[in-house]
């Protein structure tokens, strides 16, 4: 089950007021990055991607924290029912589906690890899946940014960001590309869309 739009934006709110940051203005960029991706390939849907993006980042109302936020976001929309959008907290770290790729400290629980690990090894991922990964590697706080200066900015802040991922990310872009028959930047108004 997916929240509506107005549910979704309400439960990103009321998280921005537990844990204000730029984090939420990120998700709103993220949304409209898979919103204007997913109306322009066959068979997706703009406003189920904009909910996706909009709540990707949901575990971040719980405090600062790192992998931790993929762990609590996909708790708490579960319990609220909303498998669908839990699925992205998940997923949206892991390019490669693949937990020791993730970039940042390992601030869980051994229980919040072996959810995680044995969640994202159930996956068989989609272009929901897919598409919010390449929008999570697009979106600023303030607007759309080069996806290879979004990673090099990464890799600057955090010492490493592994190959593996890196080349996936460009795979995405590739791969949306060839689904709208435009380029990505084009399509999210990379020069143009600012929060």
């Amino acid at each position: 089950m997916l929240p509506t739009l107005a549910q979704a934006k309400q439960l990103l709110a009321e998280a921005e007021t537990c844990n204000p940051g730029p984090w939420g203005d990120h998700s709103r960029v993220a949304a409209h990055c898979a919103k204007a991706i997913a109306g322009r390939c066959p068979g997706m849907d703009g406003e189920k991607a904009y909910i996706l993006g909009l709540l990707h980042d949901i575990g971040r109302k719980f405090g600062v924290s790192h992998l931790r936020h993929v762990s609590d976001g996909y708790s708490y929309l579960r319990s609220l029912g909303y498998d669908e959008a839990a699925r992205i907290c998940l997923t949206h770290s892991f390019s490669n589906l693949r937990v020791e790729e993730y970039i940042g400290r390992f601030d869980v629980s051994d229980e919040e690890l072996a959810l995680i690990v044995t969640e994202l090894a159930a996956v068989q991922p989609d272009d929901y899946d897919r598409l919010i990964q390449l929008c999570d590697a697009l979106a600023g706080s303030q607007g759309v940014l080069d996806i290879e200066e979004r990673m090099g900015d990464v890799k600057a802040r955090y010492g490493m960001y592994p190959q593996a991922k890196w080349d996936r990310n460009l795979e995405l872009k590739a791969y949306f590309e060839e689904k709208m028959g435009m380029d990505v930047y084009e399509a999210v108004e990379k020069d143009t869309f600012r929060i």
